[in-house]
């Protein structure tokens, strides 16, 4: 070939690459155009490039500003910018886009070497820039085609090309970090950090920040938990990236390569986990229905799970976790285990005085209301069936106070040994505000779920009396006003009811109120309705904000009512709040994502009684924590400031409850058994003084201790009018000593004017 053909032929080689050349930047800007203009399916506008329809959960905060949890079909939540650590930053763009600062959206040279890559068969990675996976994490591939993902590329660089028109730099930093999955249903950094290391977007470490990075390629492939060598090979990884581009030294990389990965903080965000689950699911059902009343009024269609509602409650983190702490600490290291003592041995445990007829009926009760033969009865399995399965042993977990333990034993089985526990309620309110600052539904809630807080209505036993003493208090009587403990007979509908005394103190003998309400004499309140009437009480009550149906007959004076935690703290809470009633309250208020304000909350408030007679209630109740059936609180626990209490335990020792008030904190506390007919054989421990008290009581003193926490320890205000009722027993004893001495009564002559009222 002669010189002149092969110029020639170069020539020709070097118009045929120019033409190449030029075809392919022709077709690289022809299709831009034509997904530009949506040629190739939707593309979006600038408005949803500005608000991206993302899944977003609804977050619950405390009152003290601490996440309780999330509500989410993508356990997703933003953040800005300035709450993401540099370390975060520095070890992202070391991995994903070292010249994201230089781009325009699509790094070219990054994309021609991923192209020389595959042409060669030695491919070293993507081309994909940070901007290029905001756009895919915001507007998913929906076409898995060869063809179809060649279209979605050149989709992804026209969003990306808007996206850095459209945002700064930091702007879709902060978006990557908020849409990017990081595995176990955690979206977003603010989520992420929360879940595997309990901590802030701010305040992550260098071997913590290169840990997430890593998983950005594959969540489950290098998740730390369920993958660990993987995910600390990947780690490493990202650590020399963030040195190979100057943001860590050879020393620094090699030091933190040698720390292991820490997941000791790891705890999954979801419904049951975290601090207040209970009040957590009680919230999630009044958010539902409120949602329905609020989108119907509003013309709106706001979701819970997806729209990134912020829900502020009254609910303080710390004081809730103390309230937790108590329960653990009564039931879970004491009072269960002397139950199980209890009825360690006994036939037909944990069952009292049942019949083998009536245990096998409330056995296949609890059989038809668990999970289990629910979903085999849907299923199509027979009666026959069922029972069956139910007697046969299988692998399962079960709940102990110190851990889930597995187990082999048939679900019948695991039933009985589930009656065995005893659960509790606790509300803790602010009497001044409604507010409710603690609210332990139950005891675990993975494995009980029932809510001993609003759900569940319990014999309330001697935590009623007060209200009945309150009548007498309204009627301008003394706590120091005497009368005789005897029986007292009340007729109604045609019948008698002369309650007695469940114990022997100063039986026949003359009582004040205060001392009887202190020792929970039955037969002065019962004295105390007779003169006032079942059916004023009633409405007392009711007017304390009790909702529940209670029957306008003599034996409520006792305590025979079903009424909850929440509503019987909710009407003790009046006494401590100079007569009026303020009904409890979780919410103040309910943003939307952009923090518009969709509605706030302001108690409902009343006045049931006049401050006086409030006062002396919480006179009348001083007494038992004084001198009555709640001293323990003194001598055992050592609370010496101003308390105002009352014990309550039923007949048969199936609830014990107890309801005290400091000035500015009343919680009410509930202890039994899923069934009536599981409880202690004795009174000494089956009563609310060593059932409820000491809950409240561990409770109040982990308050006191906690210097975050600012509970009063002072005594209740005195009402701004002079009190016209002699309240010093002692100046009242001796005025009325002396005015007997003057004008002597005949015994008889009191008892047959007290049996005629």
């Amino acid at each position: 070939m002669t010189k002149k053909n092969k110029q020639t032929r170069y020539k020709r080689i070097i118009k045929r690459l120019w033409y190449f050349y030029t075809g392919l930047v022709a077709f690289v800007i022809l299709m831009f155009c034509l997904s530009a203009l949506g040629v190739f399916g939707y593309m979006p506008d600038l408005d949803e490039l500005e608000n991206p329809k993302s899944y977003l959960a609804t977050e619950i905060f405390s009152s003290d500003g601490q996440l309780l949890g999330t509500y989410y079909r993508e356990n997703r939540s933003n953040t800005r910018y300035e709450e993401i650590s540099e370390n975060l930053i520095n070890a992202l763009i070391a991995t994903e886009d070292v010249r994201y600062i230089k781009h325009s959206g699509v790094d070219f040279k990054a994309v021609a070497r991923m192209v020389w890559g595959v042409v060669t068969f030695q491919s070293k990675g993507g081309g994909s820039t940070i901007t290029q996976q905001l756009a895919k994490n915001l507007f998913p591939r929906e076409r898995k085609s060869k063809i179809g993902l060649a279209t979605m590329k050149f989709k992804e660089w026209v969003v990306a090309a808007k996206l850095e028109r459209r945002f700064t730099k930091k702007e879709i930093l902060t978006h990557y970090f908020n849409t990017v999955p990081f595995g176990g249903n955690s979206y977003g950094i603010k989520i992420a950090t929360k879940t595997y290391f309990n901590k802030t977007p701010t305040e992550v470490n260098f071997q913590e920040a290169a840990l997430l990075i890593g998983m950005l390629k594959g969540p489950t492939r290098y998740h730390p938990v369920r993958n660990p060598e993987n995910a600390l090979s990947r780690r490493n990884t990202i650590i020399s990236q963030m040195r190979k581009y100057g943001t860590l030294t050879q020393e620094e990389a090699d030091s933190i390569k040698e720390i292991p990965i820490d997941i000791s903080a790891y705890k999954p965000l979801d419904h049951t986990a975290g601090l207040a689950p209970y009040f957590r699911e009680y919230l999630r059902e009044f958010l539902r229905e409120w949602l329905k009343e609020y989108n119907k009024a509003n013309n709106t269609n706001i979701d819970l799970y997806k729209d990134g509602l912020k829900i502020y409650t009254t609910i303080n983190a710390r004081m809730q976790q103390h309230a937790e702490s108590a329960v653990k600490e009564h039931l879970g290291n004491y009072l269960q285990e002397e139950f199980f003592k209890h009825w360690e041995g006994r036939k037909n445990a944990p069952f009292f005085r049942l019949s083998n007829e009536q245990i096998t009926h409330l056995m296949t009760q609890a059989m038809k209301r668990s999970d289990r033969y629910i979903r085999m009865k849907n299923a199509g399995y027979s009666k026959k069936s069922i029972e069956k399965q139910f007697n046969t042993p299988v692998p399962m977990t079960v709940f102990s106070w110190e851990g889930p333990i597995d187990t082999v034993m048939t679900p019948m089985d695991s039933i009985r040994y589930c009656k065995h526990f005893l659960h509790t309620g606790i509300m803790s309110v602010e009497p001044q505000t409604g507010y409710v600052r603690a609210y332990v539904g139950g005891i675990n809630f993975n494995f009980f779920k029932f809510d001993h807080v609003v759900k569940s209505k319990r014999q309330v036993g001697s935590t009623f009396k007060p209200f009945v003493y309150a009548m007498a208090m309204q009627e301008g009587e003394s706590p120091c006003t005497m009368v005789p403990n005897i029986p007292v007979t009340i007729e109604f509908d045609g019948k008698t009811w002369t309650p007695r005394n469940s114990g022997s103190y100063k039986n026949g003998q003359m009582v004040n109120y205060k001392e009887a309400l202190a020792h929970s004499i039955n037969q002065v309140t019962t004295l105390v309705m007779k003169k006032y009437g079942a059916a004023a009480v009633v409405k007392f009550v009711k007017d304390l904000g009790v909702e529940s149906e209670i029957p306008a007959v003599p034996s409520i004076c006792l305590g025979t009512p079903d009424l909850s935690v929440y509503e019987m703290t909710g009407a003790h809470a009046a006494f401590a709040n100079k007569g009026v009633y303020v009904k409890p309250t979780f919410i103040t208020r309910i943003e939307d994502r952009q923090g518009n304000i969709l509605a706030t909350f302001i108690p409902e408030r009343h006045e049931v009684m006049s401050e006086q007679t409030a006062y002396l209630m919480i006179e009348l109740m001083k007494g038992v924590v004084q001198y009555g059936t709640s001293t323990r609180i003194g001598y055992k626990y050592g609370i010496r400031n101003p308390v105002a209490g009352k014990t309550g335990t039923t007949d048969n020792n199936s609830d014990g409850w107890f309801i005290g008030s400091t000035p500015d904190l009343v919680t009410g506390v509930w202890v039994g058994a899923e069934d009536r007919s599981v409880h202690f054989r004795s009174t000494a421990l089956g009563q609310g003084a060593t059932m409820a008290l000491p809950i409240w009581a561990i409770y109040m003193n982990k308050l006191y201790n906690d210097p975050a926490i600012k509970i009063s320890t002072g005594d209740f205000d005195k009402p701004e009018q002079p009190i016209d009722i002699i309240t010093d027993c002692d100046e009242y004893n001796r005025i009325n000593v002396d005015r007997h001495r003057m004008n002597p009564i005949n015994p008889e002559t009191l008892i047959n004017s007290l049996n005629g009222y």
